[in-house]
């Protein structure tokens, strides 16, 4: 019988869509509120996977990812989400966002979006916030599923996904070196 032990900590990222214009660097001023400093960013790239929310947001979106260099409790991914919601709101004009913000987390094993919708591959977490395992790494790469996002399975979102676990994991063996107390 397993025991019940404290999980590890996680990599926090967020993926940011937004419209064109839109300086980057004062989104990245609010989400540092949230994950604390930015560790890497993925260029920006013309974001064309789907329709979804131009209706909202208007066309020519772009999108980015950001690794943070802050450890996370996984169980915070809740109030990751809510904060990001909030931030959204912020950046909106009547009642339309300017910006969508996606956060999540990398683990050893996987990548982890919040998300407000339930769906059959989702799990309830807390407050209304669902987690979304959307790659799973495997014998050194990251597998997609069949409800991965397109855009989530680019060869540019996967060798940032790639470099940010490998980050996680060296931070990982930083900290088990700690003497605990």
């Amino acid at each position: 019988m397993g025991s019940v032990r404290e999980p590890l900590r996680v990599k926090p990222i967020c993926a940011v869509t937004f419209r064109d214009g839109i300086e980057t660097s004062l989104i990245l001023r609010d989400l540092e509120k949230v994950f604390g400093p930015v560790e890497d960013r993925s260029p920006v790239y013309d974001f064309r996977f789907t329709r979804y929310y131009e209706a909202e947001m208007g066309t020519d979106l772009k999108k980015i990812f950001f690794s943070f260099s802050h450890l996370a409790d996984p169980e915070s991914l809740s109030a990751m989400k809510i904060r990001a919601h909030a931030i959204e709101e912020a950046w909106s004009e009547k009642g339309r966002r300017k910006i969508n913000l996606d956060p999540g987390y990398i683990t050893g094993g996987k990548l982890v979006l919040a998300s407000t919708k339930d769906f059959s591959h989702r799990i309830y977490l807390d407050k209304g916030i669902y987690g979304d395992v959307q790659l799973r790494f495997v014998r050194g790469q990251f597998l997609v599923s069949e409800w991965t996002y397109p855009d989530y399975r680019t060869e540019l979102a996967l060798a940032f996904f790639h470099k940010a676990r490998s980050r996680f994991v060296q931070q990982e063996k930083e900290h088990e070196r700690i003497p605990q107390l």
